[in-house]
């Protein structure tokens, strides 16, 4: 019996698990000797990963709980470590699986090599090049320990080849996050603030902002939403906020009438409204991913991105973190001369039973 412990440290990273879980559940049912424990690191805490939760993404609750959450960066990575040691010497298991590139992404991988453990990395390969993002430094360590590296694009393919990585490690797998996205859309549901506000498909627009280089200095975030308020006509912008952006938030004096500043939301609701959106402005990558699938342009404020194929194949485009750079995407967002998004190689919905199929040879 093959035994996989797979690691969680935030709710994105279970919609890119629930498909290998689903997955494994698949080849069990087949005979095949194939098990599995889901750890989740408590990197995160999330008021909404109640049992619903996980009902809606159809797995069950974790086998454990580190809650290893809260302190500075080191400190994290520290309590995390400590603590998935003690899970590993407690359930011996043949390979840790970890996804994306969070802190519980780097801390589990370097523990788990250091018990001689195995390592898979979902995601392996991408790169925005910019090391002033932790996720950057996680995703680097990361592929450094990596034994097996399921990738999601060709360009993921070309770094993790430049850096000396032989083909036979490297797997064109495709996304998980699309695995999730797919299955669920038909169970999108609209959230209580389609009806408060009276939202119409096409009609309004999705905003989320997070990254420091865009919320951390109070002028910054403001000069941005001072020119997405100026630049969207008469459409509502729906802002969900981040509880890192909610902080810094309180110190600044933007409203406007069309500006409704949401709690965050479930994935259900929130995918909901992505994908009745006339856009979504982000800052997000997983977000430029599914507003890419579902055929809805996307303007993303960064400078880089580790995910290219949402610009030359989805309908991302890289506006920059210059607020002055927002107004022309927006003129041609309303002139109507968005791009359409087109296929993307191996997102079709079966990456988790090609990496479980992987996992079994």
């Amino acid at each position: 019996m093959k035994t996989i412990t797979l690691i969680a440290g935030a709710r994105p990273n279970f919609m890119k698990i629930a498909p290998i879980i689903h997955a494994i559940h698949e080849a069990k049912s087949q005979s095949i000797a194939i098990s599995y424990r889901l750890v989740h690191t408590g990197q995160h805490y999330d008021k909404k990963m109640s049992g619903s939760f996980f009902e809606q993404l159809e797995i069950p609750e974790p086998h454990a709980n580190l809650e290893a959450g809260g302190g500075t960066q080191a400190e994290q990575t520290a309590n995390i470590m400590v603590r998935f040691e003690q899970e590993l010497l407690a359930n011996p298991t043949d390979l840790v699986l970890v996804v994306g590139d969070v802190t519980s992404t780097m801390a589990c991988s370097i523990t788990a090599k250091k018990l001689n453990i195995q390592v898979a990395h979902v995601e392996a390969g991408i790169r925005s090049g910019d090391l002033s993002m932790p996720e950057e430094i996680n995703r680097m360590l990361t592929d450094a320990i990596t034994d097996i590296f399921f990738t999601t694009s060709e360009s993921a393919n070309t770094n993790l080849r430049q850096a000396g990585i032989p083909d036979a490690r490297i797997h064109f797998v495709g996304n998980t996050m699309i695995d999730t996205l797919l299955k669920q859309r038909p169970n999108f549901k609209a959230p209580p603030v389609w009806d408060t506000l009276g939202l119409a498909k096409g009609k309004y627009i999705v905003l989320t902002l997070h990254r420091p280089a865009n919320v951390d200095e109070e002028s910054q975030l403001k000069a941005m939403l001072d020119e997405i308020i100026a630049h969207t006509e008469n459409l509502p912008l729906v802002f969900p906020v981040h509880p890192r952006t909610a902080k810094i938030l309180e110190g600044l004096k933007v409203s406007d009438e069309r500006l409704y500043m949401i709690e965050p939301l479930s994935y259900l609701e929130f995918n909901y409204l992505v994908e009745n959106a006339k856009a979504v402005i982000t800052d997000s990558g997983g977000i430029t991913e599914e507003a890419s699938i579902m055929n809805v342009p996307c303007l993303t404020l960064r400078d880089n991105t580790e995910r290219p194929e949402t610009i030359s194949l989805g309908t991302n485009e890289l506006v920059g973190t210059n607020p002055e750079h927002i107004k022309p995407y927006l003129k041609r967002l309303f002139a109507g001369d968005w791009k359409t998004g087109g296929a993307i190689p191996m997102w079709d919905g079966k990456t988790a039973q090609r990496i479980v199929e992987v996992l079994t040879r």
